[in-house]
């Protein structure tokens, strides 16, 4: 019997957040690095936009899932 589907779209999808999270907060950083100061809305889309990414892709790719036949 398989296991319910939803806790590990879940889980992925939290995982992709943070990962996505800490790549924009990476991103605000090498930006403030490079220039004198950076807008906060630019530091918002930069850390929310990844984030949302991370958490659809982390949605709709889980682990086990495959499509291939097993035999």
């Amino acid at each position: 019997m398989d296991a319910p589907l939803f806790p590990g779209r879940a889980t992925a999808a939290l995982v992709g957040t943070l990962v996505g999270a800490a790549a924009g907060i990476l991103l605000v950083s090498a930006a403030g690095a490079l220039a004198v100061e950076v807008d906060g809305v630019f530091a918002l889309l930069a850390i929310c936009l990844p984030a949302l990414c991370g958490a659809v892709v982390g949605a709709f790719v889980t682990r086990g899932h495959s499509r291939s036949n097993p035999r």
